[in-house]
Order: C-alpha cells, then structure tokens, then sequence
C-alpha cells in the first residue's frame, strides 16, 4: 500500500469541564447529533467549576513477567495490578468544594441568609466518607468520561498568599471498581472521534 500523506489529527486541546455526583446518581445517556453530545448532564450532576491547569487522568497497568530457571527471557507477562485516576485542583473554592475533596463532612448553615449566611464546614470521621462519580466533558462536546467510584486522596491542602496567587482545591480521585460495572468509561462523539 502506498503511502499518500499524514492525515489530519483529532486533536483534543481543552480542559473541558468537570461534574460530581453521588454514588448512585444517573450517567448522561449519551445522545449524539451532528458529532456532539446533545443531552444535557442529569441534575445531580454539579458543575465543579474552573480549575488551575485542566485536569489529568491516568490508567495504570503493572504487568510482572513469568519465568523459569532455565531462560533467561520471561515466558509471559502477567497483569498484576490496574489503577485509575482523575487529577485536578480547583479555583472554585468554596465549603461545598472542601466537602467534595473531603470526601463529605457536615456541612451546615448556622445562621443568617444569603449575605448574612454563616455556614460551618466540620470534616468527616473515617466512618463518614462516602464515595463519589466524577465526570467529564470537553468544550467541544465531542468526548466524555465517567469515574464511577471515586475517593480523594492525597493531601488536601490550601495556601492562602497574596495576589497573584489564589487558594485551590486539590482532588486526586481514585477510581475503585463498583459492583455492577467498569471503574470507569470514556465516550466518543462522532465517528472522527472514535478513530475507527
């Protein structure tokens, strides 16, 4: 077969936008018009708001090789271990954000309301983190992901310093494998992208 030129990538160049739900809550059921997602995101989905640098998922596949005394090459590879991860660190700061990356809390209005509001953000004993979903759509519509367990670990730490600097909510999501399906599924609108 000849060779007749390099065609155009499909590229994805933004850092879309990023929804959180509770467990349980109802994926988007992912109609497509015209290479775009058209249906809007359930409700329950909240939007997260903007973030720092966009966000970064990961897929990790540790193999681990087989081997026999009398090779000195593996006779195979095995899959030993997988992990999935979304990362980011929001601008949106808010108590109801803190909650999230917490991985829940006591979240409560104390007294006033609306510019007299006083609210109190406690965080959770052990026994009181829940789980979430996390979800992912690009600017252009055309791609989607769903984490469909997820805990935050790592730190969760925020500077406050002068401007030009600004407070953020770090998340590094992990995704665990729920009961019922895959950790996590990632969507494509159109066939250009699918790639097929």
């Amino acid at each position: 077969m000849a060779v007749t030129g390099t065609a155009t990538p499909k590229l994805l160049k933004d850092p879309g936008y990023l929804f959180w739900a509770p467990l349980g809550t109802p994926e988007p059921t992912h109609t497509v018009a015209a290479s775009k997602f058209t249906d809007p995101w359930p409700v329950a989905w909240i939007p997260l708001g903007a973030t720092e640098e966009g966000s970064t998922f990961s897929n990790e596949m540790s193999i681990e090789p087989i081997r026999v005394a009398e090779l000195f090459d593996p006779v195979a590879y095995e899959v030993t271990e997988q992990a999935g991860s979304i990362a980011f660190a929001l601008a949106n700061w808010t108590l109801a954000n803190m909650k999230r990356a917490m991985n829940g809390g006591s979240l409560q209005l104390v007294s006033g309301t609306g510019a007299t509001a006083l609210t109190r953000l406690d965080p959770p004993d052990p026994e009181e983190i829940t789980r979430c979903q996390i979800g992912w759509e690009s600017v252009d519509g055309s791609a989607r992901l769903i984490g469909r367990q997820c805990l935050n670990g790592g730190t969760l730490e925020s500077s406050f310093q002068r401007a030009p600097s600004k407070a953020l909510i770090p998340f590094e999501l992990q995704m665990e494998r729920p009961t019922n399906a895959k950790r996590f599924s990632l969507w494509g609108a159109g066939a250009e992208r699918a790639g097929v």
